[in-house]
Formats: C-alpha cells, structure tokens, sequence
C-alpha cells in the first residue's frame, strides 16, 4: 500500500500538550464501521457503549522514566557538548543499550554526564554502535528502573515537547509522571517507553461504572518500544521495516480470552498496543501464561481473529498506528474520520481526545 494513502494535514495548534482535566472530559468520537455513522460524546459517556456480554481488554504495561538528558565530558566538542536520547533495555552484565542523538558525532570511549531533574547524577561510557544504538556501561549498581526513577524524564513523544517549545509551555516533571500512566499500569510491568495512550482516558469512576454494567475485563501486557515513534519512510507500507516489541498474558487473562465474549458480545481492545498482542496470539489458545515478541504490521486487508471494536487516539500521519486503525474503518472512512476530527478541533495525539470504533 502507497503510504500516502495515509496522508493528512494537522494544524499544529491541534497536536495536545496536556490531558484533559478531569480525564473523562476528553471528546470522543464514535465510530460504527457498518453504517459509517458517526457521534460526539465524551470519554464519560462511553461506559453506556458497552453491554454486559462485551470484553474489554486493556494494556498494564507501566512507562520508565526512559527519557535521557545529558553532557559530553568533552565540553569543547565539537556541536556543543548537550546530549538526549532514550533508555531502550539492559544487559545481563548492566550495559545499557541506549537511543543517542548529540550535535557533534559520538565516538566509542566517549563518557556522558546523565542529569537528573534535581541534583542526581549517573555516567554514561560508550562501548560500542550497535546499528541505530549504543551500547553504554552504566556506572552505577541499582537496578535501571531505580536508576531511572531518580535521572530519568518522562518519555513523551517529540511532537510533544516541539509544540510545548513552540507555544512556550513548562510542565513540571513529576507532573507528566503522573499524567503520562495509565490507572491500569503495575509496577511489576514497567517495561514501555511509551504509554498505551488509549488508556490514560480511563478514570477509576468509568472503570467502576463499566463493572456495575457487568462487562468483563482481561489485561495483557505489551511493552511499548520506541519503535512505535519511528515513522514510516518506505514508500510501501509492506516495506517499513517494523519494531519487535514484547508481550505476555498472563494465565487468567488467557483463560477470559479463550472463552471469549458472551454470546452477541463483541471483544474491545483499548489501544493499538493490545490489540497487537490480541493479534498476535496463537488462533489455538493453550492454557496461559504465554508470552513472546510480535512484530506484527496490521494494516487495510488484515482480518481480525479476536478484535471486533477499538479505543484509540487519533493517530500521526503515514504511521503504523493509523495503518491499523485503517484496517478496522478502511481508508475511505478513515479520511471522512479524520477530516471531521479536524473540523470539530479535536485535540490529537497522545495527550488528545479519542475515538470508539465499533462493528
């Protein structure tokens, strides 16, 4: 598929630096694939969307602190001595392998300053390229998710913090901490450098309100890479070289999904990142716990085996996310979506309103 085929222009001044506040006051658009009909509501309206017999499944991963900002050793090098980039995952020895970007070009040996929002502090040696990343030797002994917590920053996506920049915002750090997890996230689950952005719109009212209503609920877990902010540059979707991320069920959830929605009822994923790991699993489910990596690129002629209805935000432009959001609504509907998003001024991207896409 051409990838201009999933092609739109934003306003800038639609890309969301914040949440809404309360949460459930974000707009939410809803979308019936069948008839094309299209509704506005809010994010507090969509418990009376769901039936008894419906399954909703959620994503649980939590977000690392992944976020690096540093300085060179080196402070006369050449591009200025500034470092940013991006914790990806760690080494049984305790190298880090790492997404660095400088002015100046980076060169083994090289020791980086890693600074914290306060006064904490860690170091970075360069050990070696290993294709887009670096692996770095961490001189520290903690764990990374403890080292993280006290030098890292919140992984927010970088039309973000370029659009907080353009309009001269400053958030605080333990403010976005805190906007950017989801209720559902376990700290036993903190894998992603990314949140499962459909699900930071649930308040713990609706998630009650969707239990007294009597649907059931499964988590999976999958742990967002950063993958998931890299964009499409092949001409052909087909040939966009696509991120491996990790997943696992655990082995009640296996168990709610081999079962499956009660009869008439429909399985609902929040989130392209479970819905990735719905369809991802085997068509056979053995009894869980199961777990195991997908690079799975769902797009327009993909056939759903478990998903029937998705919970989502409104996506980048020439992406994966919109490619699979294009495979539920098709590309005719999608641009209609969207065109009328953009009308209507909802706010887009992970921080933005959403959409509720049914059968």
């Amino acid at each position: 598929m051409n990838i201009d085929l999933l092609d739109y222009v934003l306003p800038p001044d639609l890309i969301a630096t914040h949440p809404a506040d309360p949460r459930d006051t974000a707009r939410l658009m809803i979308v019936q694939c069948g008839t094309g009909q299209i509704e506005h509501v809010t994010v507090r309206d969509m418990a009376e969307r769901f039936c008894s017999s419906d399954l909703l499944v959620r994503n649980d991963t939590a977000v690392l602190a992944a976020r690096l900002i540093g300085q060179r050793a080196s402070e006369g090098t050449r591009g200025g001595g500034r470092v940013e980039g991006l914790f990806l995952s760690s080494h049984d020895n305790g190298d880090w392998s790492v997404m660095l970007t400088a002015g100046g070009k980076l060169t083994e040996g090289e020791v980086i300053t890693l600074n914290g929002a306060g006064s904490e502090r860690a170091t970075l040696r360069l050990k070696s390229r290993e294709g887009r990343y670096w692996r770095a030797a961490v001189e520290v002994c903690d764990s990374p998710e403890a080292v993280l917590s006290q030098i890292g920053r919140t992984p927010l996506p970088p039309y973000i913090l370029k659009a907080r920049k353009a309009r001269g915002e400053v958030v605080d750090e333990h403010v976005d901490r805190a906007w950017y997890r989801t209720i559902f996230a376990r700290s036993d689950r903190m894998g992603s450098v990314a949140a499962p952005t459909a699900g930071l719109h649930f308040t713990q009212e609706i998630d009650a309100r969707i239990a007294e209503i009597g649907v059931r609920q499964a988590a999976v877990t999958l742990d967002v890479g950063e993958g998931t902010f890299r964009p499409v540059t092949a001409a052909c979707l087909e040939d966009h070289d696509m991120h491996f991320e990790s997943w696992r069920v655990d082995a009640d959830a296996v168990e709610m999904l081999r079962r499956g929605p009660a009869c008439g009822g429909r399985l609902i994923a929040v989130g392209t990142t479970t819905t990735r790991v719905l369809e991802s699993l085997p068509v056979e489910l053995p009894e869980g716990p199961l777990s195991g990596d997908t690079d799975l690129l769902i797009a327009p002629g993909h056939v759903f085996r478990r998903v029937d209805g998705l919970l989502t935000n409104f996506h980048l432009p020439r992406s994966t996310l919109l490619a699979l959001v294009a495979a539920f609504t098709g590309l005719e509907l999608l641009h209609e979506i969207y065109s009328i998003a953009i009308e209507e001024r909802y706010r887009f991207y992970s921080y933005g309103d959403a959409m509720l896409v049914l059968p």
